[in-house]
């Protein structure tokens, strides 16, 4: 047994005294705090002329006061990182979890999705459109025990797909009412302050080719040269990656005073979860295994010194502080390394196992229909790259 399980024993039972296991973490640029970072994108109106509308800026309020924001990674695509991070530490054989994992033969090699890729987890079309042994994953027993899965009863959903539980799912193209689960584990990260810079982006070619191509509607590899003063129809050449790209605006980052990031697993939220007919002491241990899951996943993934979230966005940690939350917003530190809530995790499984409530630990193989299989042979050799 592990001090962590223990306190997260404690922290889940109906005796107790904290809110929630927050994570609060100070993070920087790397090279310094004045280095420019690149936030996410998103689509802007027509005609919007401002390289920078494209960030997601507001204001909020920090320490009571009012301050300029700018987000920096938002709850679902912290979500997906840490489900990679599970999902590369079972491919390694640092933890147990159970997996549906499809493989599929393309031209361009071999694709593979698992449980921690499937964006609706249990609820996903990749899982309805595919096939256990030959028979529609629905109709399968693995399906038909997965879809039973209640708010009064969500053991089916702890032994076979506990991430559905602790970063949320809900199916919403299945016809019929479905129970919805929402999310435990919520993480996002914002800089203050926020200045907008712009560059100039451009293109120039080492030969400095001029001309056009005959036919716009001829593949890249299959065009056809055209001098420009005899040009009557198609393309310019940097269409298809030839010539100069004369300099324009486009958005260039923002620096900001520092990042923070704000991690929470709710206590709430786990009492809320039911096992339907099984003793107490078990779900008492089951919630405290989901609560050593997701933060062994944010450990995993935030628990280093750094971490990269896309081009221009390397950031540095500066300070991490972890712990219970009190009611009021202190927090009663608790230390807690990667291993250790990796320890903590397979402590909580196998004594929630010895209890009543086992999570499985085996790969399930699921093939994709036909239908699935040629819109992903597709998507890979033929269609765009969004």
């Amino acid at each position: 047994m592990t001090e962590l399980a223990d306190r997260l024993v404690a922290a889940t039972s109906s005796e107790r005294e904290h809110t929630a296991i927050v994570v609060r973490a100070e993070y920087q640029p790397v090279g310094g705090s004045g280095r420019t970072v690149m936030p996410p994108t998103y689509p802007v109106s027509d005609g919007e002329r401002d390289p920078n509308a494209k960030y997601l800026l507001a204001k909020r309020r920090v320490d009571g006061e009012p301050r300029d924001a700018v987000v920096i990674d938002q709850e679902p695509s912290q979500a997906n990182r840490v489900e990679e991070a599970i999902r590369d530490a079972h491919s390694q054989g640092r933890l147990e979890l159970p997996l549906f994992e499809m493989r599929v033969a393309t031209k361009r090699g071999e694709i593979r999705l698992t449980s921690f890729d499937f964006p609706h987890r249990y609820a996903d079309a990749y899982l309805r459109d595919s096939l256990v042994e030959g028979v529609r994953f629905d109709e399968s027993p693995v399906g038909e025990r997965l879809r039973s899965a209640t708010v009064a009863d969500v053991r089916p959903l702890y032994e076979r797909e506990p991430a559905s539980l602790i970063f949320g799912a809900w199916d919403s193209h299945r016809k019929g009412r479905w129970p919805k689960f929402a999310r435990l584990y919520s993480s996002s990260m914002y800089g203050l302050d926020p200045v907008s810079y712009a560059r100039m982006g451009g293109r120039m070619d080492p030969q400095n080719l001029i001309g056009a191509v005959d036919d716009a509607t001829k593949s890249e590899a299959q065009w056809e040269f055209v001098a420009e003063g005899e040009r009557k129809k198609g393309a310019r050449l940097s269409e298809i990656g030839h010539g100069n790209i004369a300099p324009n605006l486009v958005h260039g980052g923002v620096t900001v005073s520092k990042i923070q990031r704000v991690a929470s697993i709710s206590l709430a939220g786990l009492e809320r979860l039911r096992f339907g007919d099984a003793a107490a002491e078990a779900s008492n241990l089951a919630r405290a295994t989901l609560a050593a899951l997701a933060l062994a996943g944010d450990r995993l993934t935030f628990g280093g010194p750094s971490v990269w979230l896309r081009s221009g966005c390397d950031l540095a940690k500066v300070r991490e502080e972890i712990g219970l939350e009190r009611p009021g917003g202190d927090l009663e530190q608790i230390p807690v390394g990667t291993q250790g809530a990796l320890d903590a995790f397979n402590d909580l499984r196998h004594r929630t196992s010895a209890a009543g409530i086992s999570m499985d630990t085996d790969t399930i193989s699921v093939q994709p229909i036909p239908s699935l299989s040629q819109a992903i042979q597709f998507a890979v050799t033929s269609g765009s790259q969004g």
